[in-house]
């Protein structure tokens, strides 16, 4: 068998981690990445796919263990692919994403930057109040959980520490009446069944739960049984609502999405504010650390009371309606209507009088924002993990606004956006980042941009 193929087995030293958080290998100069292990490791794999100059690696066996490893708690640890680092230490992991945050702004943006420790949480458990619960058929049984590593094979949960225990609960209930309601689980394969996901929310503030049923059919067989029933075992539960997905492929909610039962919304609080969630809201999923995020926001942009200030992409209006009481005038633009309408609920909930908010996408809004308010003192920025689109970038830039924060949950276009602002004449403060997914490689972050 050649060295470089799919089923050889090596030992190699793991000298880093990559950005998804596997380590980083060599075979005859080639690099492997090995999840599941650390730099400093000794480790056997098994060579799983290869490419002309990198390879995927499955660890067999730690041969000499680095300092930082620990024993995972979490019984699925080693299949399911909801968190990278199981197997690492938190403070370590904390530190890690640090420095993965410093090696995208220099590799990528060519930039020397502070970038301070990153927050972590006291307790960095439970913290999820958004799961995405996926259904399906394997060996002829019914599964309900997480996509396996890798793919899109379900494991079977029963447990995930990273999410309220009343979602597991939900979740573990779900999965017993589907079963005894003979509700077929989906095939992702043949594209055949009925129910392809379970989308649980929980109000940290209030413990209150929502279901969303996501299925590929317009009907949910037995609708009427499974709500009496589960609303009967789990008081907690306040709000079910169904989604319709009848297309293929990996996108979990499709375009239609009602409410079947219950309330409209949940509501949870970020500091003094409320906010409505539905069912296909856009809410950051860690609402403790939430806080920590949008505070950090706010010291990062002090404000007088006097200021316009643009919030572009903004959701349901979180950031923006956060520091509506010190601004003059927040101004929110999103593409997602129901989002918009989420942002006015979120305004009217508050009754914060100084907020609109605008359908449309931020670089074609922003044009005419600027024509419509000839002074705009400040704007926030929270793109998808795309990061800004360029031309938006270009028209800030022309614009001179005065104070941008740019707020980013992918360091690396997080770096390549503020190169570009940088460039076009801004000064980057420190890098603050915060970890809203404790046990994964992912990391949120927040810088003020300064025009020079």
């Amino acid at each position: 068998m050649s060295l470089w193929q799919a089923g050889a087995e090596h030992e190699l030293e793991i000298t880093g981690l990559n950005h998804a958080g596997a380590g980083v290998g060599r075979i005859d100069g080639r690099v492997v990445f090995v999840p599941d292990s650390l730099p400093g490791e000794r480790v056997r794999i098994r060579i799983t796919e290869t490419k002309k100059r990198y390879g995927t690696g499955t660890l067999l066996q730690v041969l000499d263990a680095a300092p930082e490893r620990i024993e995972p708690t979490c019984p699925h640890a080693q299949f399911c692919g909801g968190c990278q680092f199981q197997h690492l230490d938190y403070e370590a992991q904390l530190k890690w994403k640090g420095l993965s945050v410093q090696d995208a702004l220099e590799r990528i943006g060519g930039l020397d930057l502070s970038v301070k420790p990153t927050v972590g949480m006291a307790r960095p458990y439970e913290y999820r109040n958004n799961t995405q619960h996926a259904v399906g058929r394997q060996a002829g049984h019914m599964v309900m959980g997480f996509f396996r590593k890798g793919s899109h094979d379900i494991v079977d949960v029963s447990t995930c520490e990273l999410q309220h225990p009343l979602a597991t609960q939900l979740a573990l209930n779900l999965k017993d009446l589907v079963r005894v309601l003979n509700i077929e689980p989906y095939d992702r394969k043949g594209h055949t069944g009925v129910l392809r996901h379970a989308v649980i929310r929980v109000s940290f503030a209030v413990e209150e739960l929502m279901l969303v049923l996501v299925t590929r059919t317009p009907e949910l067989p037995n609708q009427a049984e499974l709500i009496e029933r589960l609303t009967d075992e789990i008081p907690q539960l306040v709000s079910i609502a169904h989604n319709v997905n009848p297309r293929p492929g990996s996108t979990v909610m499709g375009r239609e999405t009602k409410v079947i039962w219950g309330k409209p919304y949940l509501v949870e609080s970020i500091g003094d504010l409320r906010y409505a969630i539905s069912p296909a809201s856009f809410f950051q999923v860690n609402s403790k650390q939430t806080k920590v995020l949008y505070d950090l926001v706010k010291a990062k942009l002090p404000l007088s009371g006097k200021e316009t200030v643009l919030d572009l992409y903004c959701g349901a209006g979180t950031i923006g309606l956060y520091l509506a009481a010190d601004a003059g005038r927040i101004i929110g633009v999103e593409t997602a209507k129901s989002a918009v309408l989420d942002a006015e609920k979120n305004a009217e909930l508050n009754r914060i009088t100084n907020a609109e908010f605008r359908l449309g996408r931020a670089e074609d809004e922003l044009p005419r924002l600027l024509q419509e308010y000839k002074e705009i003192d400040a704007v926030i920025l929270d793109p998808p993990r795309r990061g800004c689109d360029p031309s938006l970038l270009a028209e800030l830039i022309a614009a001179e606004i005065p104070r941008i924060v740019y707020v980013s949950c992918n360091p690396a276009t997080l770096a390549r956006d503020l190169a570009i602002l940088t460039e076009g004449g801004y000064s980057p403060g420190t890098v603050q980042p915060v970890d809203m997914f404790p046990w994964t490689s992912h990391v949120e972050c927040g810088v003020l941009m300064s025009r020079v």
